[in-house]
């Protein structure tokens, strides 16, 4: 399989886990996971190729744990049956953190942002990344970035989770925790 075609399924199989598994009658669990079995045929695929396809996707973004795969964070509110508790149960709770983490965003949202705070919109979880130089937990070509301290995140009781990819989550970002840059940049 040539780098395009893993490519181009890489991107099936995370829009499957992540938002359609519902809608192509593929069985998902609370925590998102899906029986391997299912997603090959469903994909048309032999296990294999499914490895490549998890071993060489950059950031991570599909998670295997014996014969069950899943996408390990982005998943959409209402279009597949993940819960909040069943998928923040399954990552690592983060406490005392004291490094900053980054939210890419648009430039014209950053005032409403930063006045209204982060929401997940039709997501279960805000997306945030370790620095500006993490290959996971970001967007590609934003314009802006918004740092989050995490002890504001404590402050306020929001919770604070990883997945296994690195991937920094959490429910929303009060504007309490956000900052447009770091302390080193003022």
């Amino acid at each position: 399989m040539n780098a395009k075609k893993t490519n181009r399924l890489s991107r099936r199989l995370s829009f499957l886990l992540r938002h359609g598994a519902a809608a192509e009658g593929v069985a998902m669990d609370a925590a998102g996971w899906v029986r391997i079995a299912d997603v090959l045929a469903w994909a048309g695929i032999e296990r294999p190729a499914l490895d490549r396809i998890v071993a060489e996707n950059t950031k991570r973004r599909l998670q295997v744990a014996g014969e069950r795969i899943r996408a390990s964070q982005g998943h959409s509110l209402g279009s597949v049956p993940v819960t909040r508790e069943a998928l923040e149960a399954s990552w690592e709770r983060i406490e005392g953190r004291a490094e900053w983490l980054v939210h890419g965003t648009r430039a014209e949202l950053v005032d409403t942002i930063l006045q209204q705070g982060l929401r997940p919109m039709d997501r279960t979880h805000v997306h945030l990344a370790a620095g500006l130089d993490s290959r996971v937990g970001k967007r590609a070509n934003v314009a802006a970035h918004l740092w989050v301290v995490p002890a504001e995140l404590e402050a306020a009781g929001v919770a604070l989770f990883r997945s296994p990819n690195g991937v920094y989550l959490c429910r929303e970002v009060p504007p309490s925790a956000l900052r447009e840059a770091p302390p080193q940049a003022r």
